[in-house]
């Protein structure tokens, strides 16, 4: 089976990039020459996606503009002569060809959970990825393709992981884990956040970039909010655990470019214009010269 929709649930208030995110939704701050969603969405087509459903919020307007044609742009830069720029934006929007846009809108965030929850009508009674927008993969071989090939042998759930360096666990979700084969595991257990060695189970992270099934959807209709009323995916995969239920985990090969903060987000910034085809070298130079 293939997967052919993806969620991409980008309706977070975006605190920590505040003020930034007074003007600007987190999705599309910039990362490099395009907007963070823009590599999200990429990675989705790369793999095989037909279609991307987005969850925003109520007071999302731009998001789908960048994936769109803007003829009034268009026709300025044919009548200004302006073929390298004309050029450029036909080819980005040819990198979206053959992949068709929804969005659901969650009026108040309450939880990941509560997100993926919303386009289970689009999605209908087929298995789908869940990409989040903070993490960007940078591989040859797309995150989400690496997620489907376990996919398509197992039928069952998929996690993402990443290995982190033991006294970093405790900003993400870790996991307990039998290994099957190179890369490959069975989750035993998710444990959020860990405060204490004791309470880490390994040093793989959960990143964020799933394969869930129709059964996800169910479980998390069926899970408690937090104190805080929201739906967390990964209460309900833990729920999904304790009643038998396979849930696989898959090492991924490729860079992990966080961006879910201010600092990791420069930092990815940094790398990424300085692996850049045409501003790497600019750049590399102008580091340099600042040394």
């Amino acid at each position: 089976m293939e997967i052919k929709k993806v969620i991409i649930p980008v309706a977070g208030l975006g605190t920590r990039f505040l003020p930034l995110t007074k003007v600007l939704s987190k999705p599309i701050l910039p990362l490099v020459d395009r907007p963070m969603v823009a590599y999200i969405v990429k990675e989705a087509k790369d793999s095989g996606a037909e279609k991307v459903i987005f969850i925003v919020s109520e007071d999302e307007k731009n998001l789908l503009a960048y994936f769109r044609k803007n003829q009034k742009v268009e026709k300025i830069l044919k009548k200004r002569n302006k073929k390298e720029l004309l050029e450029m934006l036909q080819a980005v929007d040819k990198e979206y060809e053959g992949i068709s846009f929804s969005k659901v809108v969650q009026k108040i965030p309450r939880g990941d959970g509560d997100a993926i929850l919303r386009a289970q009508q689009i999605v209908g009674k087929n298995a789908c990825g869940v990409l989040f927008g903070d993490d960007v993969i940078n591989n040859s071989t797309p995150a989400l393709a690496q997620l489907n090939e376990v996919f398509k042998t197992c039928q069952k759930p998929v996690i993402c992981l990443k290995r982190v360096a033991k006294e970093n666990i405790s900003s993400y979700g870790a996991v307990k884990v039998e290994k099957i084969a190179r890369r490959l595991y069975k989750i035993k257990d998710i444990i959020e956040k860990p405060k204490t060695e004791a309470e880490t189970p390994s040093d793989l992270a959960i990143v964020g970039r799933y394969i869930i099934t129709p059964a996800v959807f169910d479980y998390l209709k069926k899970t408690s909010p937090t104190e805080k009323g929201e739906i967390v995916l990964a209460n309900a995969f833990k729920k999904m655990l304790k009643d038998g239920k396979l849930i696989y985990g898959y090492e991924i090969e490729g860079d992990w470019l966080e961006c879910g903060n201010k600092i990791n987000w420069l930092k990815s910034n940094v790398k990424l214009s300085l692996e850049h085809p045409e501003f790497g070298s600019a750049i590399r130079q102008f580091i340099k010269d600042l040394e």
